[in-house]
């Protein structure tokens, strides 16, 4: 079996990990693209290990980035995110991936795609995903990106170089407003629970919040529990679809993208122990939360979905808003590996609610770089 080679590198964003490649050693024609990357991550897998690819078998481990200079005027940097399922042939353009942002702007640079100055330089990070700009500041030294630092991230072992996301106007990034309804709070006819209170809310990605309680649940169960409870995985993708349908993102339950909306189990501040088995207290915490997309539970809050949360929060009379304890744009959110610090700034105008901006600092690392082979 012959193979072709295409120059990629496999990066470390964030809690996130994917293959990222330049535009311009792709295919011209971007009907090519799924097939490469569905072969790149190993995918479809039925056993979900994925032993013939890039992929990790689960959905922060499956991800593909394309990164190419921008012709606007508003950005140095044009990326596409592409979420990759594990056990099925789909690749999905829906959203964006927070984390895996945090590495473009250092992808760019490394790869001699844009010129910047030694210090902490702005990248204007243009994602045609949610066609939203992204504001990076790149530590950079001798012009190359720095990775060494003191800045731990939960959820990341060890410490690395802090690098700063700024989410400009990140309100509708995937439904065109940040209350794709227009109201706080909705009501959902639900396949197999009948009627359930949510709140849908979209900033930097579109969520579908839903109280703890309302599904028996308490936000403190670790991923790996959830993952085996089918009854409950089950529910929460119907509560997930049905909010999709009255968010105007699907006009079918069935046609509810893999990727986005996400689905968010929250509760006020309530003790848990984190994967790293240490106690993560009410009082170091402002809201808990699970999040699961793509069939998974998220390890650690995926960071567009904890940007939309902590603007939820802010936002009057919405199911966040109602949990948390939170009094400044600044919010901590318990979440399976700690507890992730988010910034939000939202602004009532006249009837409606405004998303100004999201903020959060994440760390990233190129972990390999050389060719990915594709069989012919």
């Amino acid at each position: 079996m012959n193979q072709i080679r295409i120059p990629a590198a496999f990066i470390r964003g964030g809690t996130s990990k994917g293959v990222f490649f330049k535009e311009s050693d792709l295919p011209e024609d971007i009907r090519a693209w799924d097939a490469i990357f569905l072969a790149v991550i190993g995918a479809p897998d039925p056993n979900r290990r994925q032993l013939n690819g890039m992929g990790g078998g689960i959905s922060s481990l499956n991800k593909v980035m394309i990164v190419r200079p921008s012709k606007r005027d508003d950005a140095d940097v044009d990326y596409t995110f592409a979420q990759i399922a594990a056990d099925q042939p789909i690749v999905d353009y829906s959203a964006n991936c927070g984390n895996l942002s945090s590495a473009i702007g250092p992808f760019a640079i490394d790869e001699g795609l844009i010129d910047v100055d030694d210090g902490e330089p702005l990248v204007r990070l243009f994602n045609t995903n949610t066609s939203k700009i992204i504001h990076a500041r790149v530590p950079v030294a001798n012009g190359q990106t720095v990775t060494a630092g003191d800045f731990v991230l939960q959820g990341v072992s060890g410490t690395g170089a802090k690098l700063k996301l700024d989410y400009l106007d990140p309100g509708g990034a995937g439904t065109g407003n940040l209350l794709p309804t227009g109201q706080v709070v909705e009501t959902l006819d639900v396949e197999g629970l009948g009627e359930v209170t949510v709140s849908l809310v979209d900033a930097a990605t579109p969520m579908v919040f839903v109280a703890a309680d309302t599904l028996s649940m308490t936000a403190t169960e670790s991923p790996v529990e959830l993952d085996t409870n089918q009854n409950a995985k089950a529910h929460l993708e119907n509560i997930r679809c049905a909010g999709a349908v009255r968010m105007g993102m699907a006009n079918r339950l069935e046609d509810t993208g893999l990727a986005s909306p996400r689905v968010a189990i929250c509760a006020p501040p309530t003790p848990f122990t984190s994967l790293s088995n240490e106690t993560v207290t009410a009082l170091a915490q402002d809201i808990t939360v699970r999040i699961v997309s793509s069939g998974d539970t998220h390890r650690a809050t995926p960071l567009t979905s904890a940007m939309c949360l902590s603007a939820a929060c802010q936002i009057a009379g919405t199911l966040p808003n109602q949990m948390t304890t939170a009094n400044s744009s600044e919010v901590r959110v318990g979440n399976p590996s700690g507890v992730l610090i988010v910034e939000a700034h939202v602004a009532r105008e006249g009837d409606t609610w405004r998303a100004l901006s999201t903020s959060s600092f994440r760390t990233q690392r190129r972990l390999m770089d050389g060719n990915v082979l594709i069989p012919t």
